[in-house]
């Protein structure tokens, strides 16, 4: 076996949702709380199809049905047997570390030790004025928070002090892990001071790459890793989180794929001020060049070894939720996801 396969050969493979609420068969948009029961069926699928990881992501606004990622997680739990299980991400910012590492911890007795966190600051910021935060502590409160929950993860009795919550003094924090040790990510943007960020903090990094040449992040992984080697750490995970759709064929899957995504981009682009997506743009970041996984097993494999190889990545989370697209579709993706790409991407790297 060269050194390049053995390099691959604990690459996990997984995807992740946000809960996007999906259209029925009448094209009506479906309740919140049917999208969450549907979320626990794709769930349960990805378990039976030996899929490695299922994030499920945090957000307050009416286009995603997760808020609690925490309980539909616990639910997935006791639904599957082996597929581990975590955010996607964790708005850290807008909570409480010792709350997010108790209710973590809960998931991971419930789960059997398959609970992971991927701390982040999120791409949407509805959360702070919901639950009370100024939007000018926006980094404060992260690097804060980010230090409280790493010294949480020792599960020792904690002493600490910060200026956006009240100190803690010997506290010791119910329950701990049976491991001693929660699966901690922390979910990067772009961003070189988040990435020495979770290199100081010892912790595996997840690059969320959603537009443009995924190579454009190799400074930021070779930057990871030269600050955690100056750390004297051994070499720690890196994933990518991207958006992605697998169909039968390449057609196919531009076709399903593109009404829902459009009406997506084109809903939070008229909040942020961007223009309509245009199809030239759909193509290009469904090309080889590109961040968007679409197309037959055959081509979304390719694209994730492409990426795989020039990022040197321990895992690669693919969102197969996209807007609208239908419940039934997802499925499907989730299904050709299992039983063809991940083969595909494991059989191209050993050759």
């Amino acid at each position: 076996m060269s050194a390049a396969t053995n390099r691959y050969a604990s690459l996990e493979l997984g995807i992740d949702t946000f809960g996007d609420v999906t259209v029925d068969a009448m094209g009506q948009l479906r309740s919140h709380a049917t999208v969450l029961r549907d979320v626990l069926e794709e769930a349960v699928l990805a378990d039976a199809l030996g899929i490695d990881f299922f994030g499920v992501g945090e957000h307050h606004r009416a286009d995603f049905a997760v808020s609690a990622p925490e309980v539909v997680l616990a639910a997935i739990a006791g639904k599957t047997s082996w597929i581990r299980l975590g955010s996607a991400v964790t708005v850290l910012s807008s909570d409480d570390p010792v709350r997010v590492f108790q209710r973590f911890a809960t998931l991971d007795a419930l789960s059997n030790g398959r609970a992971e966190v991927i701390l982040g600051r999120g791409s949407f910021t509805e959360s702070f004025p919901l639950f009370g935060y100024r939007l000018g502590d926006y980094e404060e409160l992260f690097e804060e928070k980010v230090n409280l929950f790493a010294a949480l993860r020792a599960e020792k009795p904690i002493t600490w002090s910060g200026r956006t919550r009240s100190a803690l003094e010997e506290q010791s924090v119910y329950p701990q892990t049976e491991s001693g040790s929660l699966t901690t990510w922390i979910g990067v943007g772009g961003s070189p001071n988040s990435v020495a960020r979770a290199a100081h903090y010892g912790l595996p990094l997840m690059l969320a790459i959603i537009g443009g040449d995924p190579s454009r992040f190799l400074p930021f992984v070779d930057l990871y890793h030269r600050e955690t080697e100056a750390r004297g750490e051994i070499p720690l995970p890196v994933g990518v989180h991207s958006p992605g759709y697998v169909a039968d064929s390449d057609e196919a899957a531009m076709e399903q794929l593109w009404p829902h995504l459009r009406e997506m981009r084109d809903r939070i682009g008229r909040e942020r001020g961007w223009g309509p997506i245009q199809p030239g743009e759909f193509a290009r970041e469904a090309g080889p060049l590109g961040s968007l996984y679409v197309g037959s097993p055959e081509t979304v494999a390719r694209k994730i070894v492409a990426t795989v190889q020039t990022l040197r990545l321990s895992r690669f989370e693919m969102k197969y939720s996209a807007g609208t697209l239908s419940h039934e579709n997802l499925m499907h993706s989730i299904e050709l996801f299992g039983t063809k790409v991940i083969p595909l991407v494991r059989e191209m790297l050993r050759s």
